[in-house]
């Protein structure tokens, strides 16, 4: 799906759009708005639904992956897909025909052709869950308006592009009493979830620093030029300097150090960015001289690295590169007093060796030397489903358990692993990491979105 007004956006996309992800980042801590006990959404369960009624909103790239998998998980019946483009509609559509179950997904109702066509959708349907993938300008009305008519909503990353949306978020959220959920695949990772498991099991000892990053090369995406993630995601990626897209390396290091769950919580962040050259150089070689990517004044650096302090003390460098020829990485670096464990490759190091590999901290285990190690210490959740996840797919079966656990949840009155709470503050950090790289790299608070709620609120155990 397109902006809500897809002319509008693609003609006014420029400076107008980087000074107002700016200003909605200043006096971050004078946020606040007021919460009772009862509001909070932090441990929030819905009540149980037998059968979970679902509707989506943008079946591209990313949607149409949520529609053929949730039609195949017990528990769902799609009732409804919206989108811009009638072929994306009838495609996720036939889809979940043919996936689903006798008669489970038969009579989907299908909207497009206009921008508004989703907002009819939610009116006549009134789904129980409403899945977003659209262009991050739409994720907040979008996840707004679902829960305005009665629907949890779960949503592509970033939950929302400024500050003030993501407390438009929390303030519907807690006064309709529905989820919103921003979806974090990569915390269902299978090294992530091991990760998380040997946190909790204290094997690193108390923990300290971490290093996140989303390092992919997408240039490559400057061709969708009318449809798909390049149409929109290029003038994003021209119009805005900060680190754009963090969630995918932040959730899942702040979930290891609990952060907005009880024990710690990001307290400032200070961000800085390196000169915007790749996207420029890229169209200047591949487009010619009068084509729309040449006429787009390239402001966003093409690295950015941010810092943020959590109230503890502890430390996260979050990187964020979209652009740069060089190889995928998410990092995932988590260090603590007894050692440290590092992503791509996986690696690990512990105080005394890691039994059986390694006699001392000074020294790697890695590759086939992690077997027994990694089996010791696979998460729970992931020698349930592993198997299943990776037969299904989606980037190696991460997104099937994510949309599993989501139906899981919903069907057994259970809280959500990401709360609300949390993807507003892995999402934040992309308007202040802006506000913080124009004004030279100054410190910027994080507002507290659970109002100090979060000091009570459960650890995420290690899930069954």
């Amino acid at each position: 799906m397109k902006n809500i007004d897809r002319r509008d956006f693609i003609q006014k996309t420029g400076l107008s759009a980087a000074g107002l992800y700016i200003s909605n980042t200043l006096n971050l801590s004078a946020q606040t708005r007021p919460l009772t006990a009862s509001d909070y959404m932090g441990d929030f369960a819905a009540p149980k639904l037998k059968t979970v009624r679902i509707a989506l909103i943008g079946v591209g790239a990313r949607g149409s992956g949520h529609a053929a998998q949730l039609s195949q998980i017990d528990g769902t019946e799609i009732v409804a897909i919206s989108d811009l483009y009638e072929d994306l509609v009838m495609a996720s559509k036939l889809k979940c025909e043919t996936f689903g179950k006798g008669v489970r997904h038969q009579h989907i109702k299908t909207y497009f052709g206009t921008d508004h066509q989703w907002k009819t959708m939610l009116k006549e349907v009134r789904p129980d869950a409403v899945f977003i993938s659209t262009d991050w300008n739409n994720h907040a009305p979008m996840a707004i308006e679902a829960m305005k008519k009665g629907a949890h909503t779960f949503v592509e990353v970033p939950l929302a592009v400024s500050m003030s949306q993501l407390w438009d978020i929390v303030e519907t959220s807690e006064r309709t009493k529905k989820h919103c959920m921003m979806m974090e695949n990569v915390n269902y990772g299978r090294e992530e979830l091991r990760y998380l498991n040997i946190c909790r099991q204290n094997v690193l000892g108390d923990l300290l620093h971490g290093e996140a990053a989303y390092i992919h090369e997408l240039r490559f995406q400057m061709e969708e030029q009318e449809r798909g993630t390049g149409s929109w995601r290029t003038h994003q990626y021209a119009n805005r300097n900060g680190n754009l897209y963090p969630t995918h390396g932040l959730g899942p290091v702040a979930q290891y150090m609990n952060l907005a769950r009880g024990e710690d919580n990001f307290k400032s962040l200070v961000s800085y960015s390196t000169p915007a050259l790749g996207r420029q150089h890229y169209a200047k070689s591949h487009y010619p001289e009068d084509h729309k990517w040449n006429a787009l004044d390239y402001r966003g650096g093409d690295m950015n690295t941010s810092i943020i302090k959590t109230q503890l003390g502890r430390t996260i460098m979050v990187q964020w590169d979209e652009t740069s020829p060089r190889p995928y990485s998410r990092h995932n670096l988590i260090q603590g007093t007894k050692g440290a464990m590092a992503g791509f490759p996986t690696r690990v190091a512990l105080e005394g060796g890691v039994l059986g590999v390694t006699d001392s901290h000074h020294y790697w285990a890695q590759g086939e030397q992690l077997d027994a190690f990694n089996e010791k210490y696979e998460h729970p959740l992931y020698r349930r489903l592993g198997k299943v996840a990776e037969k299904m797919g989606g980037h190696g079966g991460m997104d099937f358990l994510m949309r599993y656990r989501i139906i899981e949840c919903l069907r057994n009155e259970l809280p959500m692993d990401q709360n609300l709470y949390e993807g507003c503050f892995w999402s934040a950090v992309a308007p202040m990491s802006e506000a913080s790289v124009s004004q030279g790299g100054m410190p910027q608070d994080f507002p507290d979105f659970t109002r100090g709620e979060w000091k009570n609120t459960l650890s995420l155990d290690v899930v069954d």
